[in-house]
Formats: C-alpha cells, structure tokens, sequence
C-alpha cells in the first residue's frame, strides 16, 4: 500500500496529530477486557438484538457503575504521555502523518456509524419509547419525572419515533463512504446535538454517551472543516481532499471490500432484521409474559379490608388501594397515598429477562408495580415489587372472578397482614387511543 504525495507538517501540527490519534484511538477501539468478555457471553447460534446493541453501545470506562466523564481524562492523560514517548522516538524523522490521519478517521467514522445505527433502528422500529402503559396513562402528570414524561411524549407519536430513527441511520450509511462522511458527521452533530441538550433539560441517563458521540462527529467533520469554511463563510473557492491510500496488492483490496459488506451485513441488515423481530416478539421495555386473560384494565376499589376493619375510600390513606391496574402483560399496578421511592435510572439498556424490564415503572411515583406469576389450580397470584427499593416485598393473594367485570382479591400483603378487596372495572376511554381510532380532526365523544 502506498500513498499520494502530501506536503510537510509543521512541528505543532505533528504534536497534535500524536495526540490525537491516541486518544480517538483508545476511545474507538475496545481494548478493556470487560468488552471482550460480553462479547464470549453472546449465545452466537441464538443471536439477539440486544447482544449487538451491547456490542455497538461500547465506551471505554475505567470504573464501575454509571457513566461520567471521569475516563475522559484518563483516556486524555494516557494519550498525552503516548505523545510525549512517540515525540521523543519519532523526533524528526516522520514529515507527515496524512496516511494515519486517513485511517484514524476511517476507525473514528465507522465507530461512529456503529454507535448512531444502533440507536437509530431502535427508534424506526419503536422499541426505545414505547406506547405509554395503563398504568402510565393512569398516573398523574405530576408524578412522571422530565425524563420520563419525555419519553412518554415520544411513545404517543410513534410515526415520529421512526422518523427520527431513519435519521439516524441515514447519518451512520452516510459515514461508510468517504465522499459522504462529513455530511453524515453534520447530521449527527445537529441531531445528537438535540439529544444531548434532551438529556440536560429532562435529566436523562445518557449526556456522557451522546456527548461522546458528539466528540467523534466533529473529529471526523474536522477533515473537511477548514474547507467548508473557505466555501460557505469566505465564499472562496475550496479544493477537496481527495487523498486516499493506493492499494498495490489484491489482496489489500479484497481485505477492505470484504471488512466493509461484513460490517454492514452484521451491524445494518443483521440488526435490522433482528430489531424487527424484537419489535414484533421480543421489546425490551415492557414484559412480553401474558398475563391473566380478558383482566386488563383498570378497576376500581369498591371494598378494601385489612385485617377485617373495612377502610372507606380516600386519597390520603397510605394503606387503603384507591384503582388497581392489570396489564395485558404480567404487571398489577396498585395506586395509594403510599410513597414511592423513585427507580430514576434512564440509562438505555436492553435486557431480556422479563424480571429486569423495569421501564414501566422508572421515573414514575403513585404506583407500586409488581409482576406476578399465577397458580392456576389454586387461583392464586404471588405479587413481587419490581421497584429496586422494594425487592423483598411479596404479596400473596388468591382470586375470583364472580363476572367480566369484577376481581376479588383476599391474602396476605408484604406485612403479612390480611387484606380482601372487591374491584370493578372502569370502562374508561383514552383520548390517545380515541384519536387514533377515528382519526385527528374529527369531533370526539369521550
């Protein structure tokens, strides 16, 4: 492999090239063992979605827990002591380092492209905001956090949500070709950009990520940057850079033709098709577990009786249920003057077991959400908290259906006090649902 001819650099440019390639070097590629450990953990014969958006969602961290900018300098401080090290060895032997810059920025784009496509097919398909629940739509407005209200604002216009997600991808295929990668790298930096001043306004989980990826699109718009400058704000005429390195041995060319359908065939149509199927069987924010059949809905509390003393209705008691709600999944939402410690992670995550789907309830009080299993010969229900704060909260109760429209419950709660409740269910209609039936801009009868 060879390469065209380029002029020298200046001494203060070579410095900074040094830096930087180590830097966007260690930020690109996975060097902690940690990754390469997810990456023995994939079932590869039963491959999911959810493995290759781990695979794409990499950035190097140095300490456990959630994300900050803390590995930030650390990457910087490794890379200044490879600059110095690489300065004294190199000395003024190297002219230019054009060739590595080519390829540094080949490694920073695809890394790039990888990380947006992942995201952006979760959104064409509507896996990452789904249709807000029952539960959601029978919580006040009060009690959602920014972040979750935001999130639900997107699930309510799915169409949007996909929108968004063709974007994205547009942006990431944009970034595997050359001649297209600064224009992927604008719409990146606008569209992530938003994103990112999303997560500080509605104080969601992933500023450090999408700032990260803001990082990597103006490395690669860089490239172009000086050019487009003379271009658009001087009005001057700009030359394009057309190096590229000049593959002298076939097998050179065949490498990088077969490297790149690889990439796209595993990171574009593999997980495409697998996030479609996801999106049809398997989503990843609310259970896919049935529930009990022809319950779901929300019911009202008619009766409620601890330990034999019957409580009235009221919004102050922290004990008596006020509704409960039945999803069409198995989740029973119980809504009282109980408080709630809040499960405010919002940090994207894309887990399989039903038990670790927690999204219905993060960044929403007023509820206590359990997922339940039936004994279907017995009639009884075993209730477990799916809040993180409550996890060895279990509830048992045995149930009857005396009509379509009503459940009893009687049993033990979590302080193993008796508890029996009548609950009938409210035929309510949903504003959301109601304009999405008979279509926006037609008189509605609620």
């Amino acid at each position: 492999m060879s390469t065209q001819h380029t002029t020298e650099w200046k001494g203060y440019e070579k410095i900074a090239f040094r830096f930087f390639f180590i830097y966007f070097l260690i930020q690109s590629v996975p060097l902690d063992w940690v990754y390469y450990q997810q990456v023995f953990s994939i079932n590869w014969l039963h491959l999911r979605y959810n493995d290759i958006f781990v695979l794409a969602h990499y950035m190097p961290q140095f300490f456990g827990g959630a994300q900050h900018f803390t590995g930030w300098f650390i990457v910087a401080a490794i890379a200044a002591i490879g600059t110095i090290a690489w300065t004294f060895i190199d000395r003024s032997q190297a002219k230019e380092y054009t060739n590595l810059y080519y390829w540094i920025r080949v490694i920073v784009r695809y890394r790039l492209a990888i990380g947006v496509i992942a995201y952006g097919f979760l959104k064409v398909f509507p896996l990452q905001s789904p249709y807000p629940s029952l539960s959601n739509l029978n919580t006040s407005y009060g009690d959602f956090t920014r972040w979750k209200l935001f999130s639900i604002s997107l699930g309510i216009v799915p169409s949007y949500e996909t929108f968004l997600g063709f974007v994205e991808v547009a942006a990431g295929l944009l970034l595997l070709y050359r001649k297209t990668a600064s224009v992927g790298a604008v719409i990146i930096l606008l569209f992530t950009g938003n994103v990112f001043m999303s997560n500080i306004a509605y104080e969601g989980g992933e500023v450090v990520y999408s700032l990260y990826l803001i990082v990597l699109a103006l490395f690669v718009l860089f490239w172009d940057l000086q050019r487009i400058t003379t271009l658009i704000v001087l009005q001057k005429p700009a030359t394009p850079n057309r190096f590229r390195p000049v593959f002298t041995a076939k097998w050179q060319v065949y490498a990088r033709t077969i490297l790149k359908l690889a990439f796209i065939f595993f990171f574009v149509l593999l997980y495409s098709f697998k996030t479609a199927t996801g999106y049809k069987h398997h989503p990843y924010q609310f259970p896919v577990a049935k529930g009990l059949p022809s319950v779901s809905g929300i019911y009202n509390v008619k009766t409620f009786r601890i330990n034999g003393d019957t409580l009235a209705y009221s919004k102050n008691d922290p004990v008596r249920w006020q509704d409960v709600v039945f999803e069409e999944w198995n989740t029973i939402s119980i809504r009282s003057n109980r408080p709630v410690v809040i499960d405010s992670n919002n940090v994207e995550k894309i887990t399989a077991a039903d038990n670790d789907k927690t999204y219905e309830l993060e960044g929403t009080i007023g509820r206590h959400y359990y997922s339940y299993t039936e004994d279907s010969a017995q009639r009884v229900l075993t209730l477990q908290n799916k809040n993180k704060f409550y996890k060895n909260e279990q509830l048992i109760l045995h149930y009857n259906r005396p009509n379509d429209s009503t459940i009893v419950l009687y049993g033990v709660n979590e302080h193993r006090d008796s508890v029996f409740a009548t609950l009938e269910r409210i035929n309510k209609k949903y504003l959301l649902k109601e304009v999405e039936r008979e279509g926006r801009g037609k008189s509605l009868k609620l």
